[in-house]
């Protein structure tokens, strides 16, 4: 089995595929994927997102993304009820990012965002899904302060450095790898994956974002997210078929909610 644990079918370029977003789907099942977490950006576009939770093997996050100015949470009563449903298995993606909102001002709404999302989640007992970016600092904080310690969750498309990801361990999250971490100028990513223990690795495309090598310059897929597991099981130095079944098994563990013989078919 292999998970992509984080990917947006609901923004993939299918134009290749006669079936649309079904082709794209089929192909990660013909690579060897099992099962596909879509993952929600704003609560606008939600039900496009739950839409695809039709489809075996595919399940679903609901959340707002950090830069989603307008759609940032001040209360949780939305994302409380679009969360409930039944095959929504984690909060987000949320969390902070000061890479590309360069303006200190809006810092304060994406905290008390992500600060909601958090509470959400310990109501709900789901885990949560975070970006961070350049908020290493403030993030850590806000999962201390709101976060529920026995759920936790996942910190995605991970670039920060070890001591970030050792702190996330604490909490209990774990970390998904992209395809960054194939790319030229990731040594310290790299150097990260190798330090950290397999029981905590997920991988991921973010898909249509950050296509892996061999396959930079095109719209990134799913069916990508083998040349991710292989790029990782290099770093680790085992077989490809072990870090799919470790990673498999680590996010069965986290999304607990995920039904396991739920797979595409």
């Amino acid at each position: 089995m292999l998970v992509d644990s984080h990917c947006h079918l609901d923004k993939l370029d299918v134009s290749a595929y006669e079936k649309g977003t079904q082709g794209a789907i089929d192909a990660a099942r013909d690579s060897g994927v099992s099962q596909i977490l879509t993952i929600s950006v704003d609560l606008e576009s939600f039900e496009e997102v739950y839409q695809f939770t039709e489809r075996a093997g595919v399940i679903a996050s609901c959340g707002v993304h950090p830069l989603h100015k307008e759609g940032l949470l001040s209360s949780n009563d939305e994302l409380l009820a679009l969360a409930s449903r039944e095959k929504v298995v984690a909060i987000g993606e949320t969390g902070l990012d000061y890479f590309y909102d360069k303006e200190p001002e809006n810092y304060l709404a994406q905290k008390d965002s992500f600060a909601i999302h958090l509470a959400t989640a310990g109501e709900l007992e789901l885990p949560t899904i975070i970006h961070t970016r350049d908020a290493k600092n403030d993030t850590l904080e806000i999962i201390r302060a709101y976060g529920n310690k026995e759920v936790g969750g996942v910190l995605h498309c991970f670039t920060e450095d070890y001591d970030m990801a050792r702190s996330a361990l604490d909490l209990n999250y774990m970390i998904s790898i992209s395809g960054i971490v194939t790319f030229r100028n990731a040594d310290d990513l790299r150097d990260t994956v190798k330090k950290l223990p397999l029981d905590a690795l997920l991988v991921e495309t973010d898909s249509p974002y950050l296509a892996p090598v061999p396959h930079r310059g095109k719209k990134n897929e799913p069916k990508y997210v083998r040349d991710v597991a292989q790029f990782v099981a290099d770093l680790k130095q085992i077989r490809i078929e072990e870090l799919m079944e470790i990673s498999s098994e680590n996010f069965h563990r986290k999304f607990s909610k995920v039904k396991r013989d739920n797979i595409l078919i």
